[in-house]
C-alpha cells in the first residue's frame, strides 16, 4: 500500500533509469520543438522521419514517403554528415547545412545498444532559413561561402597557370567588407565578369580599383588567361604606342632589331587592365578605339593588321564625361569602354568595413615586416573608424604601417594614432564624417546615376538605426520600438 505522505509520482532512484527518462523527455523535446527529425540505421539507411520532417519531402525531391524511407541518407539528402557520426561514434552538435531543401542548423547525435555500440544516428533539424532571428547569420555565412569559393577559384586558376607573370593576384575575396556598398560592388563585378564587354571603374584613388579588375578577370572565363595591366598615367606619351601595339624591327632609330610585343599582344586571350584611362592622349584614343572595335592591331613599323582577343577592362578617378565635353576625351570612345560601368565606393561610404580592413592590412604588414602583428586599442580603433580616408584604403594602410613601425610596446593607442594622423597631414575627425573639398579629385559627375537604389536606401537605413542606437544607449529593444520595426529586422540590418 502507497504511504499517502508520499508524492504519487516518485522519480526513480537508480541512475540507469534516470537516465532512460532524460532521454525519452529530451527525445519528446526534440519532435515536438525542432523543425524535423531524421533516424538512420547502423548501415546508413532512412529508418524513420517525424511529422514536421515529411514537409521537406517534396524540395528533396521526393512525393511520397515510402521512397524516401528505406534509401542510403547520403543518397538522399545532400550534403549530410550522418555517415561521419556513425563511424566516429561522435555526436556534431550545431551544424549548417545546405541542399535544395534550403539552409538548417543541424544536430547529430549517435544511438548506442546496452553495450555502448553504435548502432545508429538521430539527426535534428533545430531552425530553418525562414526563421527572420537567424537571416544575418545565414546572410554572413552566404557571402563567406562565395568569397571561399572566389578564393578557390582564383588558387585553381594561378595553378592551372603555373604562378605565370601576367596573371591576377586577386579574387572578389580580397575585396574586404560585408557592408553594404562593399557587397554590392562584389555582386556587380561577379556578375560582369560572365560578360564579353568592356567593363569601367570609377572611383576615387585608393579605393581598390585594380584589385577589383583582378578579380573579375579571375571569376572570368579568361581566368585562365593573362591579365596584362598598364597604368597610363605612368607611360610617356612618346612610348605609349609602342606600349600598347608593339614594335617591329627597326620600325624608328634606336628601335630594337627584334620585334617587341605590345600589352595587346601580351594580353591576347585574357585581360588588359587599362588603369587611369583619363590620361591617355587623344593621339592615341582613335587607335584604341578601332583596337576595340575591330579586335585587331597593327604594330609601330608594319603594315599588317595582326587580330587580337582581349577583353578590357579600364579605372579612372577622373570625370571622363567632363572630359568628352571638354574635348579631352573620345566620346566614342567613352561609350565603348562604359558599356558595363561600376562606381566603387569610397571608404568613408563603407566605414563599418574599416575594422576588417584593418586586421586585414595589419596581419600582411606584420607579416611583410617580419613582426608581430600590433593589438589595437578600442579608441585608436574609433578615431580611425571616425576618419574621412581621402586616400582611401591606400592612405589607411599607409597610416597603419607608420604606426605599426612607430610603436615600442606592440600596441597601437588612441595617442599615437593620432600623433601618425597629424604627422601625415590629416585632419582629425571625431564627430562629422564629412570630408573637405579635393579639388585634385573632382567628384564623378556619374556617382549618383551609378549607386543602385537599393545601396542608397540601406546607407539611409543604417545611419538612422545608428542615431536611435546612441540615443537608447545601445538597447536594441527601445531602439527597435523607437524606429518601429520588429527586433529581427533590427539584427539584420545591423552590420
Amino acid at each position: 500500500m502507497n504511504d499517502p505522505a508520499q508524492p504519487s509520482h516518485v522519480l526513480p532512484t537508480d541512475a540507469q533509469s534516470i537516465l532512460a527518462l532524460a532521454a525519452r523527455s529530451l527525445f519528446d523535446v526534440f519532435a515536438h520543438a525542432s523543425e524535423g527529425m531524421l533516424l538512420v540505421d547502423r548501415s546508413g539507411r532512412v529508418v524513420w522521419i517525424n511529422d514536421q520532417y515529411r514537409r521537406f519531402l517534396p524540395a528533396l525531391g521526393f512525393a511520397r514517403e515510402e521512397d524516401f524511407v528505406g534509401q542510403p541518407v547520403s543518397s538522399v539528402v545532400e550534403n549530410t554528415q550522418m555517415h561521419q557520426v556513425l563511424e566516429t561514434g561522435k555526436p556534431i552538435l550545431i551544424d549548417l547545412l545546405v541542399n535544395k531543401a534550403g539552409t538548417f542548423i543541424v544536430s547529430r547525435f549517435p544511438l548506442r545498444d546496452a553495450l555502448g555500440q553504435v548502432i545508429g544516428a538521430l539527426g535534428v533539424v533545430l531552425f530553418e532559413q525562414h526563421q527572420a532571428n537567424l537571416q544575418p547569420l545565414l546572410a554572413k555565412f552566404a557571402l563567406l561561402q562565395r568569397e571561399l569559393d572566389d578564393a578557390r577559384q582564383a588558387l585553381a586558376v594561378q595553378q592551372r597557370s603555373g604562378g605565370g607573370l601576367w596573371r591576377a593576384k586577386h579574387s572578389l575575396a580580397s575585396f574586404i567588407g560585408t557592408s553594404a556598398p562593399a557587397t554590392e560592388v562584389k555582386r556587380q563585378a561577379r556578375r560582369l565578369a560572365q560578360s564579353a564587354s568592356p567593363v569601367l571603374l570609377l572611383g576615387e584613388t585608393g579605393t581598390g580599383k585594380e584589385l577589383l579588375a583582378h578579380a573579375i578577370h579571375t571569376a572570368s572565363r579568361r581566368a585562365s588567361g593573362p591579365f596584362v595591366s598598364v597604368n597610363i598615367a605612368a607611360v610617356p606619351d612618346t612610348l605609349m604606342e609602342a606600349e600598347f601595339f608593339g614594335v617591329m624591327p627597326g620600325a624608328y632609330t634606336g628601335a630594337d632589331r627584334k620585334a617587341r610585343d605590345g600589352k595587346f599582344r601580351l594580353a591576347d586571350g585574357g585581360t588588359l587592365f587599362l588603369d587611369e584611362i583619363g590620361d591617355m592622349p587623344l593621339s592615341l584614343q582613335a587607335k584604341l578605339l578601332r583596337a576595340l572595335q575591330e579586335s585587331e592591331i597593327e604594330p609601330l613599323g608594319s603594315n599588317r593588321l595582326i587580330p587580337v582577343d582581349v577583353r578590357i577592362v579600364a579605372a579612372t578617378s577622373r570625370d571622363l564625361l567632363a572630359l568628352v565635353r571638354s574635348g579631352a576625351f573620345r566620346e566614342d570612345l567613352y561609350y565603348r569602354l562604359s558599356a558595363l560601368p561600376v562606381r566603387v565606393p569610397a571608404l568613408r561610404e563603407r566605414a563599418s568595413d574599416i575594422p576588417a580592413l584593418i586586421e586585414v592590412l595589419a596581419e600582411e604588414l606584420a607579416l611583410r615586416n617580419g613582426v608581430v602583428q600590433p593589438e589595437i586599442e578600442d579608441a585608436a580603433l574609433r578615431l580611425l573608424v571616425a576618419q574621412p580616408w581621402r586616400g582611401n584604403v591606400r592612405e589607411l594602410r599607409n597610416v597603419l604601417e607608420q604606426a605599426m613601425m612607430r610603436s615600442e610596446t606592440g600596441r597601437i593607442d588612441a595617442a599615437l594614432a593620432g600623433q601618425v594622423l597629424q604627422d601625415a597631414g590629416l585632419p582629425l575627425v571625431a564627430q562629422t564624417r564629412t570630408p573637405p573639398a579635393q579639388p585634385h579629385e573632382p567628384k564623378l559627375q556619374a556617382e549618383t546615376d551609378l549607386r543602385p537604389l537599393k545601396v542608397q536606401v540601406a546607407e539611409l537605413e543604417r545611419q538612422a538605426i545608428a542615431k536611435a542606437l546612441q540615443r537608447t544607449g545601445g538597447n536594441k529593444l527601445a531602439t527597435a520600438r523607437l524606429l518601429g520595426i520588429s527586433r529581427a529586422k533590427l539584427y539584420a540590418s545591423l552590420p
